[in-house]
């Protein structure tokens, strides 16, 4: 063997990382991936919009026109490639785009993440759930008089949030919020007080203890019987997930989550790694996980070291993260931190009030800082038992 052919057979062939999403999960995963420097590895990332959105203020930009988005170039490693564009459909080695493009991938990092899914009365509804309904919702909320009726269905984090900011930054409009459970039931005694307190004092009418049985031009019914006049109803409840993955022929739960071992590993495409709102992970190490950025963030993070143990040839580590709280904004001025268990099962420990307020704001802002910091240092609680609770939210 010559001294040319020793040096080709020691180089590194080239990798392709391909990360479908740029939410929190997929924003990290692709960050962390790419400080490895791993010799031939490119990291590219796939996404309809140039911008990162946080969605964690999309009702304050609903509300008030705060601003949501930060382009993706600040975010991200400058080694990170980015492709605007939407994912048509996954095969075994490349992302079909609709641009009629394609990417191959050695792995792919799927981090779609998730959306409203308004059910009945879609088409008389708005929503939170992402940046586009956030603005038509903006423009719907500027039209209103001052008199008007707004009714937002769902008693979870984000419809709690949602009615406090409209009841504080639109003040005149009558707000109403329906839960077919106890609002804020995921919270302590003292969290639930603090909520309900805040909501009274902003002038939020509370219709708890039966859901919505459709939405209509000017009226929201109820499975009670109530009638609620409504000149804008906005959807707060449960979320759903695109339908990439089984349009694209990959394994899914009933849900269209993206099923994975204990490694997010897509069951049946070890070149597939599945993170963030939109994936699946067995129930004994993922049966506590609720949708949101809080448990977006270490997903990604885990999944980014799977990816790298994968190209490393090395055996990736099982999942296991925990929360460490709920936080809530009730407007501008007022807040509720509830500490939980690592399985996120309240403590009796909850603040409220501006310092709750505070707190919120610097967990956002330090999520957004987060994932743009190559994710070299992030670190989460490690779980107790597994619990068999599960709520989706969109909240921090």
């Amino acid at each position: 063997m010559n001294a040319s052919q020793g040096t080709r057979s020691s180089e590194v062939p080239p990798r392709n990382v391909v990360v479908v999403g740029a939410g929190y999960a997929g924003v990290i995963a692709a960050n962390r991936i790419q400080a490895a420097r791993r010799p031939g590895v490119t990291v590219t990332v796939v996404n309809p919009r140039s911008e990162f959105v946080e969605r964690v203020r999309l009702h304050q930009h609903a509300a008030d026109g705060a601003d949501a988005t930060t382009a993706l170039s600040g975010l991200l490693d400058p080694a990170v490639r980015v492709r605007v564009a939407t994912v048509d459909r996954i095969t075994d080695a490349a992302v079909v785009l609709d641009d009629g493009g394609s990417l191959d991938f050695d792995l792919l990092v799927y981090a779609v993440g998730s959306r409203s899914d308004r059910g009945v009365g879609a088409e008389h509804t708005h929503t939170v759930g992402d940046l586009e309904d956030a603005d038509r919702l903006r423009s719907r909320l500027r039209e209103l008089a001052d008199d008007s009726s707004v009714v937002v269905v769902g008693g979870g984090l984000t419809g709690i949030e949602t009615s406090a900011e409209i009841a504080e930054r639109l003040p005149g409009r009558t707000v109403r919020l329906v839960s077919a459970g106890p609002v804020a039931e995921g919270l302590s005694e003292r969290g639930r007080r603090g909520v309900t307190r805040t909501l009274a004092r902003l002038g939020v009418e509370v219709h708890a203890g039966s859901r919505m049985l459709r939405a209509e031009p000017g009226r929201v019914v109820l499975a009670d019987g109530t009638v609620l006049a409504s000149d804008c109803t906005i959807w707060a409840g449960a979320l759903g997930v695109p339908d990439l993955a089984r349009r694209s022929g990959l394994p899914v739960d009933g849900a269209g989550r993206l099923q994975t071992d204990e490694n997010l590993v897509c069951l049946g495409h070890p070149n597939v790694i599945g993170v963030g709102d939109a994936v699946a992970p067995p129930e004994r190490v993922a049966g506590h996980i609720r949708m949101s950025c809080q448990a977006a963030i270490p997903l990604g993070a885990h999944g980014a070291d799977t990816a790298l143990a994968l190209l490393d040839g090395r055996a990736p580590r099982p999942l296991s993260i925990g929360f460490a709280s709920q936080c809530i904004s009730l407007g501008r001025r007022a807040g509720v931190v509830q500490l939980v268990r690592a399985d996120d099962s309240p403590r009796r420990i909850a603040l409220g009030g501006r310092t709750a307020a505070v707190v919120k704001e610097l967990i956002c802002r330090s999520a957004r800082w987060g994932v743009g910091t190559r994710g070299s240092a992030v670190r989460w609680p490690v779980p107790g038992p597994t619990p068999t609770r599960q709520t989706q939210d969109t909240s921090a």
